[in-house]
């Protein structure tokens, strides 16, 4: 049984996740590819020792990954972010693959927030993109994190824009606009849910 492959994402504070929740919810399973990145650089030693190597000593300390050290040496500069990036993607990839060839659903979701940047879009049977306001990805930011706006926009600065994003997309993909309520929300993951069991059940 061939499990299709959705792609989720969506731009920092879009709510994507929520998205993903709700899917669960319904039984769909989903695979966190952000998620799934930061534990492989604790478990995956072939990995460890790439980021090591790639980054230099300090990087672990006694095999612990120092967060801020690695964030200080890895995201400094977008040359550097391609590097880390050139690492740890084909890691996820093999433990997506690993993950999918265990799944029986109709379809599964990979939720990333780089799906496009790491043209992992590429291999997706539709995506979904879920958009909202840049004052609305402000707030929810602020209110699940102590980063400061200045922070916030720094880190939306280092993502490929909405617009680019949309321009991406073509005829078999899913846009959700995740502006108004909760209630809302769910409506538009309802109609999604329905139009991807039609389209790939047989």
């Amino acid at each position: 049984m061939k499990n299709y492959h959705i792609g989720l994402t969506g731009s920092i504070g879009s709510g994507k996740s929520t998205v993903a929740k709700i899917l669960m919810q319904k039984g769909i399973p989903v695979y966190f590819a952000d998620d799934s990145a930061k534990r492989l650089m604790i478990e995956n030693l072939a990995l460890m020792d790439a980021i090591t190597s790639e980054f230099g000593e300090g990087v672990y300390i006694d095999g612990v990954l120092q967060r801020a050290e690695l964030a200080k040496r890895a995201f400094s500069t977008a040359e550097a972010t391609a590097r880390i990036n050139a690492l740890v993607h084909p890691a996820v990839h093999d433990d997506f693959t690993r993950w999918l060839s265990n799944q029986q659903a109709v379809y599964v979701i990979r939720e990333a927030a780089i799906l496009f940047e790491s043209g992992t879009y590429e291999n997706c049977d539709s995506i979904i993109l879920v958009e909202a306001s840049m004052e609305n990805r402000l707030q929810r930011i602020k209110n699940r994190s102590k980063l400061n706006e200045k922070q916030i926009k720094q880190r939306m600065s280092r993502q490929m824009s909405q617009a680019k994003k949309r321009s991406m997309l073509t005829e078999k993909d899913f846009i959700i606009e995740n502006d108004q309520s909760l209630i809302e929300l769910n409506r538009q993951v309802d109609f999604l849910h329905e139009s991807l069991l039609s389209r790939f059940s047989v």
